[in-house]
């Protein structure tokens, strides 16, 4: 990504250019325009003067002499066309920050959706879980149900084979009986 944003500035330099060359050409031919950029660049020059004094401590209140008048519109005509230059790589960059952001917030969203879908699935699990759960508790009841049951009726079964044994040991008694006699 940073070599396509440093081949971005190059092309909107580049293409910039022409137009911040234009503006210096048609500087000085408009009369109106003229005098607008000479403030402008007089104005530019008082502070750039200033700040510089300040910043070699030198006196501020001094008189500052104005550009003539061909100075002043090179002055400015130089300054309009970096500040054309800036302008653009400026909203170059604003442009490729609102893009990234947005990029960013739409990867957000899409988290969000997941961490929502993941979520959502963990709720239908734990509701499959204590389904489950039901029904091996109601499985295991019958089942304890069913071997009580089991139980009696074995129980049962063992009685009534016991007394089927009973009752043929008195027929075989009966009959053995029988056949003495």
């Amino acid at each position: 990504m940073f070599p396509l944003f440093k081949l971005g500035t190059l092309a909107v330099r580049t293409i910039s250019k022409p137009i911040a060359n234009r503006l210096k050409a048609e500087a000085g031919l408009h009369p109106r325009f003229r005098e607008y950029i000479i403030g402008l660049a007089q104005a530019n020059y008082r502070f750039t003067t200033n700040l510089q004094r300040r910043l070699y401590g030198r006196a501020t209140d001094a008189v500052i002499r104005p550009l003539d008048e061909a100075k002043a519109v090179g002055a400015a005509a130089e300054l309009l066309g970096e500040l054309v230059i800036f302008s653009v790589a400026g909203l170059a960059v604003i442009y490729e920050v609102n893009r990234s952001a947005r990029s960013e917030a739409r990867k957000e969203e899409q988290r969000k959706q997941e961490i929502e879908g993941l979520k959502k699935r963990g709720t239908d699990l734990e509701k499959q879980v204590q389904c489950l759960k039901v029904k091996l508790q109601e499985m295991e009841q019958l089942v304890q149900r069913r071997s009580w049951l089991d139980f009696f009726k074995f129980w049962h079964a063992q009685a009534m084979l016991q007394d089927q044994k009973s009752a043929m040991s008195c027929d075989f008694l009966h009959t053995d009986a029988a056949f003495k006699l």
